[in-house]
């Protein structure tokens, strides 16, 4: 049996209703995700690791932190992360006119939100979306379990290759220098 399916694309996007800010609209492979408005403490860990990852960089000068920005990769794949790093080289020339990164973002957060979907989306389908534009890290963040898993790229795909606990420190070789106490990402 052969379906019509008409892929959902940015232009389309442009198109919803604005519902204030209560739900976040993504696409990936041309099929769209709706999210409702995360849990506070989903918020308070995207905004310690947002403060963290901004002040190493207004130190280095090698890039820069953002929460929640829109990044476009294509027509049909257009997400809203938590958290992004870019670095310099890549932000120069990786924002279109409406202010959205139209590059692969070296590093992607996500802060997982209760409910299977949104687990399966975060853990399975993004790590391969991820991989296609050559995001270089992808931390998943539960703020219920109090966990931080790393995947790294390796063979031009990103691999799990740590999972942190509350006593353990974040640092990465794509940030040299940077380090948090993961303890410190959850504390209210």
């Amino acid at each position: 049996m052969v379906t019509n399916f008409q892929p959902w694309t940015i232009r389309d996007l442009t198109a919803m209703p604005d519902d204030g800010g209560w739900k976040r609209y993504e696409l990936i492979d041309g099929e769209l995700y709706v999210t409702r408005a995360p849990h506070i403490r989903h918020q308070g860990a995207a905004g310690k690791l947002h403060v963290r990852l901004d002040l190493w960089s207004e130190q280095t000068k090698l890039g820069a932190a953002f929460q929640a920005p829109g990044v476009i990769f294509s027509p049909t794949d257009a997400v809203i992360p938590d958290v992004a790093w870019v670095s310099q080289g890549r932000l120069a020339n990786g924002v279109d006119d409406a202010g959205h990164l139209t590059i692969a973002p070296e590093l992607m957060i996500e802060i997982l939100s209760p409910g299977d979907l949104n687990e399966q989306r975060d853990k399975e389908v993004k790590p391969k979306l991820y991989s296609r534009y050559g995001v270089q890290e992808y931390w998943i963040v539960n703020w219920q379990l109090k966990t931080l898993e790393i995947y790294r790229r390796t063979d031009a795909q990103l691999q799990l290759v740590s999972t942190l606990l509350v006593g353990d420190t974040l640092s990465s070789p794509l940030l040299p220098g940077f380090s948090t106490a993961i303890a410190d990402i959850f504390q209210v």
